[in-house]
């Protein structure tokens, strides 16, 4: 019996001949003599259990084979879908010009209506986020270990002072408590803003949608529709959230809840207007139909409920699904979320408030303020991978997750960037996808394609207004630091480092830079905020509140409880 389980365990190994089992197979047959009674089931054992350690040993080899296989399948076919996802975009804005002279105008009409109106636009494609699939590799993930032992040293190193200084462990967390503070007003704004943005967007458009192919006051209804949306646009969802947020003196963490869900919400509505708009004017201009009511579709309540949490700001009637929910990887991406905003809490803790404490007192001076940037690189640039970890990674893929929304590039590689255009590119996908397509390429539209450089600074425009109004509003301050490095440097540098830039050297030089930007907007920001409070102004004029108050401050004498 032992004798015909070897050959059995041999032949499942696919004839695998290594010196063990020749070995085991010599002491077999020397086994098989005349005194076998206890040596032969020794040996049976032994060449059982080499025999069982080289079939192991095999299908080891063959499960790493395979992981191999699947990887590099899959970098395989992310660079083929992105290929033709380039393709695609590039074919659809051909089109043959003899089979447009053949066709009559009637036809043509037809085939623009027929054709979606997002046939030009983003292609939504399914593809994994990018550090999901970085970190499935052991040395990248071994960064996201080092960052979490240095949140363990900050940790320690928080309580092991409060120990010193208290007598005891303070685990109050203060800070969080502070920035967060009324947070139930923060959701009944919220709120009500989210079913404004629902009712109102989706109501006026269905009934001008409704009545614009039949009606025959074409100019008047769509005066008075877009009016009306406009004037939601600028009073529901523009002032009286930030009349609210201002009134109610919210922390400046519950600010931000409150402004970005602001900008959020009329990025979206812009959008979906945006793509639905010209499929009821492409109806409208084939009068001849005789099936233009019925071919009029407007676009469901649902889709556009799905669009509002949908982790996009180009409204698409469908996008790309996943056919289940892992919940697990829900719940570690909040997970992280969290943990990012306790790592952000000690960096401040620990970095940021013991510094500009004590240096907002002092005479400004160069060497001060050149010290405050250097020693504002290193929070300010932990702070930049925490927001963008936190949000662009981990929050937007729990939301994409819980909704099996399946195109997951919501940033590329800009840590790659050898150019401060491709970082605009790929640092925050979901944003520039709509700058790209409402604002420059509309703006294009408009000026027929002969003003690409306007249309750029159109755009470098929007996006530094629309971020300065978030921090002056969030910080209660007006100090346009972010502005003056969006239009000065920021343009400068997306034109002397442009993408004809290449090779490691234009990397460190963009880094450099990096590092340095947020280094001076921690610093001149951190300043601000404590003079601020410690030299509050009674009846503050017009241009009061634009005067920078730590250009004064240290003139005034400190009150004791700000000293705290």
């Amino acid at each position: 019996m032992a004798s015909e389980e070897i050959p059995a365990l041999r032949n499942r190994s696919g004839d695998l001949k290594s010196p063990s089992v020749l070995e085991c197979d010599g002491k077999w047959r020397e086994a098989s003599g005349d005194n076998r009674s206890t040596t032969n089931g020794e040996m049976t054992t032994t060449c059982k259990m080499e025999v069982e350690h080289v079939i192991s040993k095999k299908q080891q080899l063959k499960m790493k084979a395979e992981h191999l296989k699947s990887d590099l399948m899959r970098q395989f076919d992310s660079q083929v879908s992105e290929f033709m996802d380039s393709l695609i975009a590039e074919s659809t804005s051909l089109e043959p010009p003899l089979l447009s002279s053949a066709m009559s105008e009637k036809e043509r009409s037809k085939m623009r209506h027929l054709r979606p109106s997002q046939d030009h636009g983003k292609q939504f494609v399914v593809r994994r986020s990018l550090l999901d699939e970085l970190f499935e590799v052991n040395h990248i993930r071994t960064i996201y270990h080092m960052f979490i032992a240095l949140l363990i040293l900050f940790i320690l190193s928080t309580l092991v002072v409060d120990f010193i200084d208290e007598g005891r462990l303070v685990l109050d967390f203060d800070l969080l408590v502070y920035a967060f503070g009324q947070f139930p007003l923060v959701v009944s704004i919220w709120l009500c803003m989210f079913l404004s943005a629902l009712v109102v967007p989706y109501g006026l458009f269905h009934i001008w949608a409704s009545h614009y192919p039949a009606s025959h006051h074409h100019t008047l209804q769509s005066l008075l529709a877009g009016s009306l949306y406009l004037l939601y646009q600028g009073v529901g969802l523009g002032f009286l959230p930030t009349y609210l947020v201002l009134k109610n003196g919210l922390p400046p963490a519950s600010r931000f809840i409150i402004i970005l869900e602001q900008v959020r919400l009329m990025m979206k509505a812009h959008s979906f207007i945006r793509e639905n708009v010209p499929r009821v004017l492409a109806v409208a201009r084939d009068k001849n139909s005789t099936e233009t009511n019925s071919s009029l579709t407007t676009p469901q309540v649902t889709q556009y409920l799905y669009f509002l949490f949908a982790p996009t700001l180009i409204y698409r009637d469908r996008y790309p699904r996943n056919p289940f929910i892992r919940w697990g990887y829900v719940a570690t991406k909040f997970m992280q979320v969290l943990g990012c905003l306790f790592y952000a809490y000690y960096v401040f803790v620990r970095l940021c408030i013991p510094q500009f404490r004590s240096i907002s007192l002092k005479l400004f001076d160069l060497r001060v303020m050149v010290l405050c940037i250097f020693n504002s690189i290193l929070p300010g640039v932990l702070v930049l991978f925490l927001a963008f970890f936190a949000f662009l990674h981990c929050w937007l893929n729990a939301f994409a997750e819980m909704l099996r929304f399946a195109d997951r590039m919501f940033y590329k590689d800009w840590w790659n960037s050898t150019s401060f255009a491709n970082y605009y590119r790929t640092w925050n996908v979901v944003v520039h996808d709509w700058l790209y397509y409402y604002v420059y390429r509309d703006f294009l539209w408009m000026s027929e394609k002969r003003f690409r450089a306007a249309a750029m600074l159109v755009v470098f425009t929007v996006s530094a207004v629309v971020h300065e109004y978030v921090l002056a509003i969030c910080f209660g301050f007006f100090y346009p630091v972010l502005f003056c490095l969006f239009m000065c440097f920021g343009m400068m540098f997306n034109f002397i480092l442009h993408d004809r830039r290449k090779g490691p050297i234009w990397n460190v030089i963009m880094w450099t830079s990096l590092f340095l930007g947020q280094g001076v907007l921690l610093c001149l920001y951190s300043q601000e905020w404590y003079a601020q409070r410690y030299c509050p102004l009674q009846e503050p004029s017009f241009l009061d509140l634009l005067k920078p108050r730590s250009w004064t401050c240290h003139q005034h004498t400190v009150p004791a409880e700000h000293m705290n």
